[in-house]
This record gives structure tokens, C-alpha cells and sequence, in this order.
């Protein structure tokens, strides 16, 4: 936002100056007017440049939700080089050190508000440019308020009050807009403004892989509008449960469904893997690339810490897979989740794995010391390749990595990461986001087919889970739920069962704590969950989660100084 008023405001100096003597009439070189980039051929330009910021990325404030959605759920620790290293993680991950001056966060908030400027500055030249010149006039706009919505729905989520500014504000007035200006249900009523308008105006197809079509547009709808559902009071309590929303989701996402689009894969694996990559269940994704012209392509920059330490690879160690998380994947004889008791007994080696009951979305998620690395038998993880696992334990991610010997595989030294995409949207998501609201509007018994097709797809994506024998390397059980038979589906029970898939499904994703405060159960939920897991991690000794604050981050101190004091601080903090 500071970059593109100062870019806005030397432009305007130079139309002043530019008027004044007729020898000054030749624009300067490297200097464009206004005219000249309101032009259909300039105009795409501003909208790709729009879409790269879902690939303008840095391992200090990614775009991966992992470090805010990961380590502050309980699913994962920061790992790296102690506490120190990248220590505001270890700030999110505890709780009990953050405060309002931490420069990432800044960053973070800084980001996305460019992000949106791009996308405010292609709108204003869309909307002066003619449709009779510019067939894609209105497509373009709704791909734009698309973007944006995307952008404004990520930092809700952090920060819950923001300013929102769009392309009819000018510049000089960024600085006179307040974060409350608007309530927080006023925000997702804009959010859900913007992604309806994309749903009504893009086309079900669009031209280019990774461009907003319809269907996207109407899955993100559905996700504002769950979200925005639970309404919530100033300290962040759920106060209540929006029925018409929630009736709009289960249209929405059904709507979806019956499309022909989109599915789920066969093999849950082909969700993380390069080779299968913008498959029928992806819906929308970033579109990273290699071998593209620039220096070392359009790589995954938020998945750069989180690989092993080993030779093949090299750097850095984070993202750990709490013992919490590995433990939850344990089923009972009937293949169902160990809902009372999963936490009494710890997973952590191969024969632990064939001998308890397991949910094999476990070995797709985590990597586990004596089992193969992300799928190839005969390359397997070692505890040493963590970098310090007497800190955070040996488990580390799989889901974002990628094999080195993957044609996708890049070294940008000391670093690494891959082309490989990265999911926004998946199809499973959309199943479990209409089962979510079935199951607040008291239609449970809708909701019981879409939770266990999810469970026979986990049941069935084994083929990649052996070793160099062949043989699985888990005892894996998965069971779908059956009413009378393996359990009773009230509408408390369906609510577990839901709320558990989720976690299962989505593990090391980046979602989990998002979950947690859209439910209202944050609080309760971590602090219980440090209880035991700072028994197991000295690093955890002090991390407790504060109601009526840890909900958001608070609003950064460095953007509140930038607003004269305009901007209003999160309750709590």
C-alpha cells in the first residue's frame, strides 16, 4: 500500500510537469502515462501482474498458511534450530511472547495489501477502458474482484479487522480509511460481494489453466460464507450460527458437486505430487513453475524451511508434525477415529505403525523415522535428518516436499523447494464444507455420505504406502461410519466426526487453527492440547492460548503509527 501511493504520487508530479512547456510534451523514456496503459494489450499485463502475487513468496511470511495455521493448532511445531530460529514462529506457535511489533507480521500485512493494489489498479483501467475495445472487459473484472477477495479473505482471518479499499478510492485517501470503517460481519458481507459477483460474471471455463472460472468463484463463495456464518462478537465469541448462510453453502457447494467438474482421486498421494498436479480435484491452485526464463523460476518460496537436513537436500528442518497430530491418525477396531483416547499412546516407529491401528493418510502427511520419504522405498527418513529433534521430536511434513530427484526439484542454495502447485481449493474440502453446514442445520443424516466418501478414498489410497518388499508399512484401517451398526449419528456425534475428518484430511495444510476459531473452540481446545504435548516439548513449557485475544493476531503496530493512530487495535491486545 506505501509502495503504491509513492508510485501514485510521482506519477501525478509528473503530469504536472509534463504540462507545463511544449518542449516537455515527449514523454521521458521509462516513463508511462495513464493513456498509454490503458490500453487491452497493457491492461492484461496489470492482471497477470495481479495473479503473480499468489506466487510472490517468502519463507519468512509466506503464503502458505502453514506457519499460522499449523503451529498455532497443535498439529505442528516450528522445528529448525532451536527457538531462536525464526523465532517470531516460535512466538505464533506459543502464544505467550507475541505482541504488536513483530516485523513479520508487518510483512504479512504489507503483502497482501499489495497484492490488492495490483488488483485495485487493473480494475481502475479495466473500468476505463471501453467493452467495444476490449471483448474481455467484464471477465477480466470479475477475475480482478476474484484476486481480491482472495487477498481481503486472508487477512480477515489473521487480522479480523482491516481496512478494505478498493479501485474507487484514490490514493491520497488510503490514509484516511479505518479498519473498523466497517464491522466484522460488514467485511465478510464485502468479502461475499466480491466472490458473488465473480460467480455470476466468469465463465465456467476460462482460457488458461490457474485463471478464476466460475467454479472456482462459487467454492470460495461457499468458504466466505461458512466463515462468515459463525458470527462472532468484538472479543471474538461465536455468538451465533447464521442458518441462511449456512443454506447457501450447502446450495453453493452442491452446485459443485453436480457440476461433472471436479472429483476426488482415486489416491489421496496424487493431491501432493508434481506429476498429477491440477488434477479433477483441484479447484484452485497457485501455479508455480521452473524453467520459465527468470533466474530460478516461480518456485514454492513458502515451502523453503521444510526440508530435511540430509545431503540430498541440505536445509532447514521446519514444520514437525506434532506427536498430537500423529497420534490422532489412530483408528479402533472398527476403523473409526479414537476419539476418547487417541493421545494415550504415542506413535513413533514403523512397528508402532503395524501394530496399532492407523488412518494411512498418516504416512501421506508425516514423515516417520524408518519409512519411506515421500513414497520411494528405498530413500528413507532418518531422525538425524531433523535438525535438532531433541527439541521438536523426528517427525517432519510431507505434503509440500517434493523428491530431489523430481523433475520439479530446485536448490536455490542454501534452500530448496520445487514448481510443484500448491492448493487453494480442493474438491475434498468443498464434500466437507457441505457436510459442515448439513450438520448445523440438523441434517446430519445428508451430511453421513459426503463424510465417508472421504474415508473410503482414505481407505483405499494404500498403493503407494510400502516399502522394498512391497508390503504396507502401517496396519491401515479405515472404516466408514454406519449408523446402528459401528455408531449412533446423532448431531453431536456427526459434529465430531466431521470436525475430526477435517483434521485428518487437511493435516499439515495450514487450515486447522482457522477451523478452530470458526467453531468458537480455540481456547479450550489448545490450552487442553498444551496440557499434555509441553510434557512431551520443553520448547511448549510456556505457551498458553489467551481467550478474547489469541483468536487474531493483533493489529500491527508498524501499520497503526502508519495511520496517524486511525486504525483500531483487536480486542485483547
Amino acid at each position: 500500500m506505501k509502495t503504491m501511493q509513492y508510485i501514485f504520487t510521482c506519477c501525478s508530479l509528473s503530469v504536472l510537469l509534463f504540462s507545463c512547456d511544449s518542449f516537455l510534451d515527449e514523454n521521458p523514456k521509462g516513463v508511462l502515462s495513464n493513456e498509454q496503459l490503458n490500453t487491452p494489450e497493457n491492461v492484461e499485463k496489470m492482471v497477470i501482474a495481479a495473479y503473480s502475487s499468489l506466487g510472490n513468496d517468502h519463507y519468512t511470511e509466506p503464503n502458505s498458511p502453514w506457519p499460522y495455521g499449523d503451529l498455532r493448532s497443535g498439529d505442528a511445531y516450528k522445528g529448525g534450530a532451536g527457538t531462536g530460529d525464526m523465532q517470531e514462529f516460535h512466538f505464533y506457535e506459543t502464544f505467550t511472547y507475541l505482541r504488536d511489533d513483530i516485523g513479520l507480521l508487518d510483512s504479512k500485512w504489507y503483502k497482501e495489501y499489495v497484492a490488492i493494489s495490483r488488483a485495485n489498479n487493473a480494475l481502475a483501467r479495466l473500468n476505463a477502458i471501453d467493452e467495444a475495445d476490449f471483448s474481455k472487459k467484464m471477465i477480466r473484472i470479475a477475475e480482478m474482484r476474484f484476486l481480491r477477495a482472495h487477498y481481503y479473505f486472508e487477512l480477515k482471518l489473521l487480522f479480523k479487522q482491516i481496512p478494505f479499499i478498493d479501485e474507487t478510492v484514490p490514493v491520497e485517501e488510503y490514509i484516511n480509511v479505518s479498519n473498523v470503517e466497517f464491522t466484522s460481519q460488514q467485511l465478510w458481507d464485502k468479502i461475499i460481494e466480491e466472490f458473488r459477483f465473480a460467480a455470476q460474471t466468469l465463465p465456467d471455463n476460462n482460457a488458461e489453466v490457474g485463471r478464476a472460472n466460475k467454479w472456482m468463484a462459487k467454492s470460495y463463495l461457499a468458504k466466505a460464507l461458512l466463515y462468515a456464518a459463525y458470527e462472532q462478537d468484538e472479543k471474538h465469541n461465536v455468538t451465533n450460527i447464521n442458518k441462511d448462510k449456512l443454506t447457501e453453502v450447502v446450495n453453493l457447494t452442491s452446485e459443485v458437486i453436480n457440476s461433472g467438474k471436479y472429483g476426488l482421486n482415486a489416491d489421496y498421494a496424487d493431491n501432493f505430487l508434481c506429476e498429477t498436479e491440477n488434477s479433477k480435484e483441484s479447484i484452485f491452485a497457485v501455479q508455480h513453475s521452473r524453467n520459465d526464463g527468470t533466474l530460478h523460476g516461480r518456485l514454492d518460496w513458502g515451502a523453503m524451511l521444510n526440508y530435511p537436513m540430509n545431503p540430498e537436500y541440505g536445509c532447514c528442518g521446519f514444520h514437525q508434525a506434532s506427536q498430537n497430530l500423529v497420534n490422532s491418525f489412530q483408528t479402533d477396531d472398527k476403523g473409526l477415529p479414537k476419539f476418547a483416547d487417541f493421545n494415550s499412546k504415542n506413535l513413533n516407529t514403523p512397528d508402532d505403525l503395524l501394530q496399532n491401528n492407523v488412518d494411512p493418510r498418516l504416512n501421506h502427511s508425516v514423515a516417520i523415522p524408518g519409512l519411506p520419504y515421500k513414497y520411494n522405498p528405498e530413500f528413507i527418513f532418518e531422525a538425524w535428518w531433523n535438525r535438532q529433534p531433541e527439541v521438536y521430536g523426528a517427525f517432519m511434513s510431507l505434503k509440500e516436499v517434493v523428491l530431489p530427484d523430481c523433475p520439479c526439484f530446485e536448490k536455490v542454495n542454501p534452500f530448496m523447494s520445487s514448481s510443484k502447485n500448491r492448493d487453494i481449493i480442493r474438491y475434498d474440502d468443498v464434500l466437507l464444507w457441505k457436510a459442515e453446514a448439513l450438520i448445523e442445520l440438523g441434517r446430519e443424516s445428508e451430511a453421513l455420505p459426503l463424510i465417508n466418501s472421504i474415508r473410503e478414498r482414505a481407505a483405499n489410497s494404500t498403493a503407494r504406502l510400502v516399502d522394498v518388499q512391497g508390503d504396507p508399512t502401517g496396519k491401515f484401517v479405515v472404516g466408514t461410519y454406519q449408523p446402528g451398526i459401528n455408531c449412533t449419528w446423532t448431531n453431536d456425534f456427526a459434529r465430531q466426526a466431521l470436525r475430526w475428518e477435517r483434521r485428518m484430511e487437511f493435516a499439515m495444510e495450514g487450515f486447522r487453527f482457522f477451523d478452530l476459531v470458526r467453531w468458537g473452540i480455540a481456547a479450550e481446545y489448545l490450552n487442553s492440547y498444551f496440557a499434555v504435548e509441553k510434557t512431551r516439548r520443553e520448547h511448549l513449557r510456556e505457551a498458553k492460548f489467551t481467550k478474547n485475544r489469541d483468536e487474531y493476531f493483533p493489529i500491527p503496530k508498524q501499520q497503526i503509527n502508519f495511520s496517524k493512530k486511525l486504525y483500531v487495535q483487536n480486542y485483547g491486545w
